[in-house]
């Protein structure tokens, strides 16, 4: 069990919603004993998609149900890079055109050389500005990539890369703005969220406010020592502004502009229908990537240490690189976690889109420890066990 902010070890008993179809009953289980071990009241949502239905819509806690909408953090890099992949499949965008082909001011500073595809991956060194963001302008994409322009990269572009956490949408969302005309919001609701009907949203009209659930802080170790972080990560995330970054969603500025790298608000449902109309596992209907865009876009294209986060890691085109996490997916899956310890993704090779959301930010391990047992267990009734047997031997 884990302590809760007064000390107590007794977890809060949380009864478990909605329904599962028949062979899933073991997720069903997992997801209630991760709910049983919340240490404070929380809400937690799991949807699963599989060859056309929902097999798996399930939540918990005192303060959500499978409606409720709540901030998914980094989740959103995945629903603004499926617009990405969308546009390059079009031919409207092309990878290895120079970023300040589209946008010239971009050029500025030494980065007139950086290719799309290094921007996706990463590469770039624009992890933000010197002085450093403030809140209202963290909540704003277009405000961000006017003086991200302008700003000298943090490392040659190409030669290394780092995760750009609160800007890469920002900068892939003005490439977008300037070869289409639009933003990267706007193809986001007509191209996906409108005709999909998801409940995933790059900019949350007041009107669903209501459905809203604030994310609440992590729950602290009562007097653990709190680690000054790295000079590159307290710029990547303007730490000077933003200490907490559970809030960040919460101020209606991030949620009405749905700032594309850390300001989507979806439901764990929303989340997986995404990524199930991505690989036309929603409904039957058409996917809306090819195979050929899934395997350009899932590629691994960093990999190594983090110059940011000073951590092993691997991305794919901005989408996260999963089967080092959860190796029972497999290459192919795509998607994207979150700092509250939510992950939505599709693996295309299992015909199978997933989605677990929670409102209470996370800190260290456990909430990749719950996904962990869910995925698996979702990967086990879809496959049988040597699936995941063969995933833990390799």
């Amino acid at each position: 069990m884990t302590d809760n902010a007064d000390g107590d070890r007794t977890p809060v008993r949380q009864h478990v919603h909605g329904h599962v179809h028949t062979g899933f009953e073991a997720v069903r289980e997992v997801f209630a004993q991760a709910a049983a071990r919340q240490p404070h009241p929380t809400g937690q949502q799991l949807a699963v998609y599989h060859r056309g239905e929902r097999v798996v819509d399930l939540w918990a806690g005192p303060v959500a149900d499978g409606d409720s909408l709540t901030g998914v953090f980094s989740v959103s890099k995945g629903a603004a890079h499926l617009v990405v992949a969308l546009l390059v499949q079009d031919g409207l965008l092309d990878l290895d055109r120079t970023v300040a082909s589209y946008w010239p001011e971009f050029a500025a500073a030494g980065k007139e050389a950086t290719t799309l595809r290094q921007l996706l991956a990463h590469q770039a060194g624009v992890i933000g500005v010197d002085d450093v963001f403030t809140i209202e302008e963290l909540a704003d994409d277009t405000l961000m990539a006017q003086r991200l322009a302008a700003q000298t990269p943090y490392w040659k572009p190409g030669t290394a890369f780092g995760y750009h956490g609160l800007v890469i949408a920002a900068l892939t969302g003005e490439v977008v703005r300037r070869a289409t005309g639009r933003t990267l919001q706007d193809w986001w609701e007509h191209r996906v969220r409108r005709p999909y009907g998801v409940d995933f949203y790059l900019g949350l009209p007041e009107e669903l406010e209501p459905r809203y659930v604030p994310v609440a802080p992590a729950i602290q170790n009562p007097g653990g020592e709190v680690e000054e972080p790295p000079e590159l990560v307290k710029i990547a995330f303007s730490h000077q502004y933003l200490p907490d970054l559970s809030v960040f969603p919460n101020f209606r500025r991030t949620r009405a502009l749905g700032q594309g790298s850390a300001g989507g608000v979806a439901s764990a449902r929303g989340a997986a229908g995404a990524y199930a109309a991505a690989i036309g596992v929603l409904d039957d209907r058409s996917a809306l990537l090819d195979a050929g865009t899934v395997e350009t876009f899932t590629r691994i294209h960093s990999e190594g240490s983090d110059v940011v986060a000073g951590v092993e890691s691997r991305f794919a085109l901005g989408f996260a690189v999963l089967d080092d996490r959860y190796p029972c997916l497999g290459p192919d899956a795509f998607g994207h976690g979150g700092a509250a310890g939510g992950v939505a993704f599709a693996s295309p090779r299992l015909d199978l889109a997933y989605a677990y959301i929670r409102t209470r930010f996370t800190v260290g391990e456990s909430a990749d420890q719950e996904n962990r047992l869910l995925i698996e267990e979702v990967v086990r009734a879809v496959t049988g066990p040597a699936q995941i047997l063969q995933s833990h031997e390799e």
